[in-house]
């Protein structure tokens, strides 16, 4: 309150202490009025205003990273009680591929066609991530593997939600992937492998990235002059339609639907 003139000031102060007090001394009435043996809602009224002193125990911390004196605090409401009420399991879909492989496209069909079923899921494209969270980096290989932590920490903190989590990220190094599935839980995580050739990525192009590439105008750009590391044991493989050979693939609504068979065979749809 310090732009308030001192005797202005002054009496807002005291004006709050007597508040104060006169809601103690209301809280301290009804207490002792409450009969024994009455509902633990009354007694609690107290609890506002008493204060208690710190137990004497010894603190168990640990470090983590660069922080120190750090400890897991445990929550009342644990995973599966979270999934019940939602009548799902969470996990975390792990869209990857090439740029232009359609990823967002199929994941964003998923979302919408799980929410027409009741179901509650959330997408994290790899774009929209870099105009928050992940705002401050760049393409380096460092930075690529930051932006796949970071991204990997929140799946994993909606997976624990009883979210179904949708993260379409280019993602383009094994060991990145391979370290949030670790984190999310073998059981949670399915990697979704977009296999789509360069080539026809390429010829779609819908943001005109290859195209400034291929121009010098964007460096380090992942399978031009940047290396992606195919999935090995991806769950679920989308690929190109091989009939007729003309590069074109499913619609997305196809390719949600097969990957809500597979949900449900994994019982990620029921709790």
């Amino acid at each position: 309150n310090s732009h308030f003139p001192p005797r202005v000031a002054s009496r807002n102060t005291m004006r709050s202490l007597r508040e104060l007090a006169r809601l103690a001394t209301r809280a301290s009435s009804l207490a002792s009025r409450a009969p024994a043996g009455a509902p633990p809602a009354i007694a609690s009224r107290t609890r506002v205003f008493t204060m208690s002193s710190p137990a004497a125990e010894e603190v168990d911390a640990y470090k983590v990273g660069d922080s120190t004196n750090i400890k897991w605090h445990e929550g009342s409401v644990d995973a599966s009680t979270r999934e019940k009420a939602l009548n799902q399991k969470g996990c975390v879909l792990w869209f990857t591929g090439l740029s232009g492989s359609g990823k967002s496209t199929v994941a964003y069909t998923l979302e919408h066609a799980l929410f027409q079923r009741g179901k509650i899921a959330q997408v994290l494209d790899g774009d929209n991530i870099r105009h928050g969270l992940n705002s401050n980096l760049g393409f380096s290989a460092a930075d690529r593997e930051e932006n796949i932590r970071r991204i990997g920490e929140v799946g994993k903190l909606f997976a624990d939600s009883g979210m179904i989590t949708l993260i379409s990220f280019i993602s383009p190094y094994r060991a990145d992937r391979q370290k949030v599935r670790e984190r999310v839980g073998d059981g949670k995580f399915v990697e979704v492998y977009m296999k789509i050739p360069l080539a026809v990525c390429e010829e779609r192009d819908p943001k005109g990235l290859y195209k400034a590439a291929r121009a010098g105008k964007i460096k380090g750009f992942t399978g031009i002059d940047d290396p992606y590391e195919e999935p090995l044991n991806a769950e679920i493989v989308m690929e190109v339609a091989k009939e007729g050979g003309d590069g074109t693939l499913a619609p997305p609504e196809k390719m949600a639907a097969a990957i809500i068979d597979v949900l449900e065979k994994k019982g990620f749809l029921t709790a």
